[in-house]
């Protein structure tokens, strides 16, 4: 059967454009089913512009060029929550929003997974709301994979979802991280470390102090305190915190690779003289590029809901949407969901 992908289709900055781009390529790049949500009357609009047709009794798409149906359809929703909205007000206020639509569709098991670049805080409400969260699970965390110097990307969580933890939260999260890094970024024994502001096990606040004791006990490969500048360098595969430290850590990492990738484009521009130069140093530019681009990361998983919900970035473009699409599926595929709570349960008779 197709994995099905509900995708938030008024969620982001460019609603619906970009999510109608991201679901084009999911939909004949990668083997995966999309559903956009949202109102007709915005999105046909747009698959127009791309040269596709759409038949509203079936709502399938087709692309007469090439004489054949997308594996896209869509789901009407009449309203969408905007990024300045008050949350509680317009989860409680808007049932027919697209954003709660697709959860519906995700609950019923109409579709395996939602996608959405739109309020953060709306989303993340509406999934608990609406999709629920795994029994085993006290509290979600938003993950999020950061470019390292090593093989693998480091899982960092929570980035958002609970500004304040327990330390009995950030033990949950550390499970959950240490199972995605294992069955998604395939590290065979993930390390797993506590953000603190200095390796030693008496640094830190009381909470990380109060963590670090139980991570000790966990069934993880846990292997201490780490400080920001851990993140980067691929010796850690997954770092704990609590949301307010780790969206303060997002934003920053955002803000300076994008420095850092001004900087190199601007220098590279003023110091190559000549084209042979300028042809050979292109494609490292353009590797270091990829590797940094929050876009071929999609967006951050949150973990312990009872189906896959995927939250992008607001200003995602066509490419990070698709690429959110192929991780929900992947998540879904990879069963993710079913190994957390297993593992979560292992957790709780260890701790009794």
């Amino acid at each position: 059967m197709l994995t099905k992908i509900a995708v938030d289709a008024m969620g982001g900055d460019h609603a619906p454009v970009a999510e109608v781009e991201g679901a084009l390529m999911a939909a004949r790049e990668l083997r995966v089913g999309v559903i956009l949500v949202g109102p007709e009357d915005r999105i046909v609009p747009e698959l127009q512009r791309h040269g596709l047709t759409y038949h509203p009794k079936s709502r399938r798409v087709y692309d007469a060029q090439l004489a054949k149906r997308l594996s896209i359809e869509i789901v009407q929703a009449s309203e969408f929550i905007t990024m300045d909205e008050p949350v509680a007000q317009a989860v409680r206020k808007k049932k027919d929003a697209s954003i709660r639509v697709a959860a519906r569709l995700v609950r019923d098991g109409k579709a395996h997974g939602l996608v959405s670049a739109g309020n953060t805080g709306a989303v993340m409400a509406t999934s608990k709301l609406v999709i629920g969260t795994l029994p085993a699970v006290d509290r979600p965390a938003l993950s999020a994979v950061f470019p390292t110097l090593g093989d693998h990307g480091c899982v960092l969580l929570d980035v958002g979802a609970n500004a304040e933890c327990k330390p009995e939260q950030l033990r949950e999260f550390a499970v959950m991280g240490a199972i995605y890094s294992r069955q998604i970024l395939g590290v065979r024994n993930p390390k797993v470390g506590l953000m603190s502001i200095g390796e030693e096990e008496v640094k830190g606040n009381p909470l990380t102090k109060e963590a670090g004791k139980l991570l000790r006990e966990a069934p993880i490969n846990f292997i201490g305190n780490v400080e920001g500048r851990d993140i980067y360098t691929g010796e850690v595969d997954v770092i704990v915190c609590d949301g307010f430290t780790g969206n303060v850590i997002l934003k920053t990492s955002e803000g300076l690779i994008a420095a850092i990738m001004g900087l190199l484009k601007t220098e590279l521009g003023q110091t190559i003289v000549t084209q042979a130069g300028a042809l050979l140093s292109r494609p490292a530019f353009l590797s270091v590029k990829k590797r940094l681009d929050y876009s071929e990361f999609g967006g951050a998983p949150l973990l312990g809901t009872k189906q896959i919900v995927v939250i992008c970035h607001g200003s995602s473009n066509g490419k990070a949407i698709k690429n959110a699409i192929r991780v929900a599926r992947e998540f879904y595929e990879a069963k993710l969901n079913e190994h957390i709570e297993q593992n979560i349960n292992e957790l709780g008779s260890v701790a009794s």
